[in-house]
């Protein structure tokens, strides 16, 4: 179903493809070159409408088990070179979604400065990276990749040579020649130390150098110094929702090797800034602040001896050092020659790196300032203190649950629980936390359950002890239906000093609501009121000056379709806002998205401005996942194009004036309702009220072979059930994205526009509402990538074919309704035509995808039909990677 269209002119693509086919030829031999390029050539020619090039499986049957191997590797190298090429010319990011053309919008309104600033003095902004299992790339491949763009800027800037002496043509097609021969698939599960190590990379290599860069320019932009408001946040190492292996060592480890990776890069920043530092007593005078450090820092090398800003600094870093140490129980790799003590807190060293630059501005001198390498270096500390990453603790309620019922029973408090009902529980919890005396006892025994959440516990207590508050702010509470949900969380914490009793009580630790389905998105608004209600949990939101609920994207797209997700998401955050606005609490909401539609994924620059009036308010927090954390912050320029993007779109959502009016809103909220009822009863109605939809979604997708590719340490299942509804999202959207079906993000949607009368609504909805304006865009991306003629020979893999053919049946009906509908509602003739770039983007990569499709479905039978070839295995998992890899956002 593919629209005939040009492929393509990107000059970056040719250039790769091109040095890729060469590599192919030298590395697999002129015959295996010829077949692959006879299937591509024959297969772009079938989609570029060329006569006679109508065969929709072009020699793949001519191919040898090795030659299937090698022909997916280069499909799937093809596909990541492309999609290089593409982040290059500025495809993956939103142009000027930048803070300096926020700024000039806002001041069309009004809207000078000072207010941005005014703004940013309180907000927050948190990428925060998970290890959800969607990036099926191993890193190896990533960092050959990150080595291209590299070597590609060089060549846009006219280097022919690099800094080692090598041609930077040549020194590309080595790195394409190391990506052939580099193993695609992990021959191991990954564990939680693996996740770790991924993540630290990124926050290195990318947000370490790329934030304080980006804030410079911020600064100019806004003429004065911004706070430092965007920080990154990480799930990795404290993320046990259904997650065995997140355990006190692997948190306690994250921690650690998060300290010892930024303290590192202080120190090395440090060193290069005493060699910048040469200012000599001679040439002028020196701040006596400056002197004193200078004086304390046990420096007395007769060669510095005039060099007060070399001595000051080798005295900051013998104390650093010592820090690294202190925190780490390591020396760093350059250990200082000085003896200093530690810093109690970051804030201690940046006051003293503080010393240093008003010495360099004493006297009205502007010239060396504060910028530079010492102004970045402040920020960095700012931004990062002495834990990197902020690292959120998630749990589910019903491990809470039995936990807190067994310390109760075991403390001789209340026998059973569970058996209260939600009135009784709360009151029982605020009597304990009001309390001082603990729970726990040395001499009781309990589940390895509940010792593990204990040792958590007090594990995140040490952190705090050793790096500082900062380190962990967040304890998420999956499945949250209750007050009595956060107050459980509250009485384990409290059991390691994280809450205090007390008048005033202190909650070091805010217990953070995640409501997932549906009803619980209904649900929020009235349990917040309820947890507003109680007067300590006022006091302690109050003292802090929010509350953060987050909302997830994922589970309620599973539960009741991808517009009543959307709707409900939309309807929970305008319910939310009077509710924290009457208790005089700032509300942080934190958005649980994934890479795919189904999951909450599309443009962020769309997402965030289309949040409701009042509910961003400059603070948010998003998850960053899988394939789209290698996607949107694999190297510095891309990650500071996409927290641009994430920034500006922050401050127009808080600040822009609302153009819609109420009256508007109110039809346009009516006729979502309307929509939203329809499709979901649609969804429904297939998803979970279809007699053998389990069976016929397991056989018709690779479901169970996704579960070979080793692309996370985490179980694809809550429980051990083969229902949807314990099914976890990401295999649930990623298994329907292999098949070509893509049915999380569309299903539903069709049928709702169809029954709905007034369709001269539903367009002014389409142009004048951004909400329901960035809906349709997401949706039309995933129908464009979706593909029923391929989908449905994906269905003959389904035993039972006749339940197999009317099940496919309904859901090929609903994707033309849904195309149908959508290309009315949007004025276009076909998908995409009001988006070219992405038109091309997608163009480009079906003649690539649809083989590989065809491969796979054709290895999937013989692989289920008992044959045992080890490169049939091999095959299949490849494929998987590679339509992976070519759709991007898949999962």
């Amino acid at each position: 179903m593919a629209t005939k269209s040009p492929i393509t002119n990107n000059p970056d693509i040719r250039f790769l493809g091109r040095l890729l086919g060469d590599v192919i030829r030298e590395y697999g031999g002129e015959e295996l070159f010829k077949r692959i390029e006879y299937i591509r050539s024959t297969s772009v020619d079938r989609h570029r409408g060329v006569a006679g090039a109508d065969a929709i499986d072009p020699g793949l049957d001519r191919l040898t088990l090795d030659e299937t191997l090698d022909f997916t590797r280069g499909f799937m190298l093809f596909s990541m070179l492309a999609n290089l090429a593409e982040d290059r010319q500025g495809v993956a990011v939103e142009k000027d979604a930048d803070v300096e053309h926020a700024l000039e919008r806002l001041k069309k309104d009004g809207i000078d400065s000072s207010a941005v600033l005014g703004l940013l003095a309180d907000a927050r902004i948190v990428p925060v990276l998970t290890a959800h299992p969607t990036e099926v790339r191993r890193k190896s491949m990533i960092d050959h990749r990150n080595r291209i763009a590299d070597l590609m800027r060089m060549r846009d800037k006219g280097i022919t040579e690099t800094p080692e002496g090598a041609l930077v043509d040549d020194a590309i097609i080595r790195q394409i020649a190391l990506l052939w021969q580099t193993r695609v698939l992990r021959r191991d599960r990954l564990y939680v130390a693996d996740e770790v190590e991924n993540a630290l990379s990124y926050l290195r290599d990318v947000f370490l150098p790329a934030l304080p860069a980006l804030y410079a320019r911020w600064d100019r932009a806004l003429g004065e110094r911004a706070p430092s408001f965007l920080k990154p946040g990480s799930w990795i190492g404290g993320d046990r929702d259904g997650n065995p292996f997140v355990t006190a060592d692997s948190m306690r480890l994250a921690l650690s090797r998060a300290a010892e990776t930024v303290i590192g890069h202080y120190l090395d920043s440090l060193h290069a800034l005493g060699a910048e530092l040469s200012i000599s007593t001679q040439h002028g005078e020196v701040d006596a602040d400056v002197q004193a450090l200078a004086d304390a820092s046990g420096d007395e090398a007769e060669s510095r001896s005039d060099e007060p800003y070399r001595r000051a600094i080798s005295g900051i870093y013998a104390r650093l050092s010592a820090t690294h140490a202190n925190l780490t129980g390591k020396l760093p790799p350059r250990p200082a020659p000085l003896t200093g003590t530690p810093y109690p807190d970051p804030h201690a060293f940046r006051a003293d790196l503080l010393v240093i630059a008003r010495g360099l501005t004493a006297d009205g001198k502007r010239v060396l300032g504060s910028g530079g390498a010492l102004g970045r270096l402040i920020r960095a500390v700012e931004t990062f203190g002495f834990h990197l990453a902020t690292l959120d603790m998630r749990q589910n309620s019903a491990v809470h649950e039995r936990v807190v019922a067994e310390l109760l029973k075991s403390a001789g408090v209340e026998d059973d629980y569970m058996a209260l009902d939600e009135e009784a529980r709360v009151a029982l919890l605020r009597r304990e936390l009001a309390s001082p005396r603990p729970l726990t006892s040395p001499y009781a025994e309990y589940s390895d359950e509940t010792a593990s959440e204990l040792a958590i516990m007090h594990a995140a207590a040490d952190a705090h002890a050793k790096y500082g508050r900062d380190c962990i702010n967040n304890y998420v509470i999956s499945m949250a239906t209750s007050v009595s949900d956060l107050l459980e969380v509250n009485l384990m914490l409290k059991e390691a000093g994280l809450y205090v009793p007390g008048n005033p009580p202190q909650a070091h630790v805010m217990a953070v609501p995640l409501f997932e389905t549906v009803a619980d998105l209904e649900a929020a608004p009235d349990v917040m009121r309820a947890w507003f209600a109680l007067p300590e949990v006022a006091t302690v939101s109050n003292a802090r000056g929010y509350q953060e609920v987050m909302i997830g994207y994922s589970d309620s797209n599973k539960d009741g379709g991808y517009l009543t997700s959307t709707w409900q998401l939309s309807r929970g955050s305008t319910a939310l806002a009077p509710v924290f606005e009457d208790a005089g609490i700032g509300m942080q909401l934190f958005h649980g998205r994934g890479g795919a539609v189904g999951r909450g994924g599309g443009s962020a620059f769309s997402a965030i401005r289309a949040q409701p009036p009042g509910t961003v308010q400059g603070r948010i927090r998003i998850t960053e996942q899988g394939e789209v954390i290698a996607a949107k912050y694999g190297t510095p320029q891309s990650a500071m194009a996409n927290l641009e993007v994430m920034t500006s779109a922050t401050l127009l959502a808080s600040l822009e004036p609302e153009r819609l009016s109420n009256r508007d809103y109110d039809r346009f909220a009516a006729a979502m309702d309307q929509l939203s009822d329809t499709a979901y009863h649609a969804y429904r109605a297939l998803v979970y009220g279809t007699d053998g939809f389990r069976q016929f979604f397991r056989q018709m997708t690779p479901l169970t072979e996704i579960a070979g590719l080793n692309i996370g340490s985490r179980p694809a299942s809550r429980k051990k059930s083969d229902a949807i509804e314990d099914l976890r999202a990401i295999p649930w959207v990623f298994s329907w994205a292999q098949a070509r079906v893509m049915l999380p993000g569309w299903y539903g949607v069709g049928q709702a526009i169809t029954a709905f009368e007034d369709k001269g609504l539903l367009r002014e909805m389409a142009e004048g509402w951004p909400l329901f304006a960035a809906t349709l865009e997401n949706m039309e991306m995933v129908l464009a990538k979706s593909d029923m003629g391929i989908a449905a020979r994906y269905a003959t893999l389904v035993e039972d074919q006749g339940a197999g053919e009317t099940i496919f049946g309904r859901i090929r009906e609903g994707w033309q309704q849904t195309h149908d509908g959508l290309l009315m509602v949007t004025r276009q003739t076909r998908l995409l035509e009001k988006h070219p770039g992405l038109e091309s983007s997608i163009l480009l990569r079906l003649p690539y995808i649809e083989p590989l499709n065809l491969l796979q479905i054709e290895l999937l039978k013989r692989h289920r039909a008992g044959e045992d070839d080890a490169r049939i295995r091999e095959g299949i998992l490849l494929s998987i990677n590679a339509i992976a890899t070519a759709l991007r956002n898949s999962g």
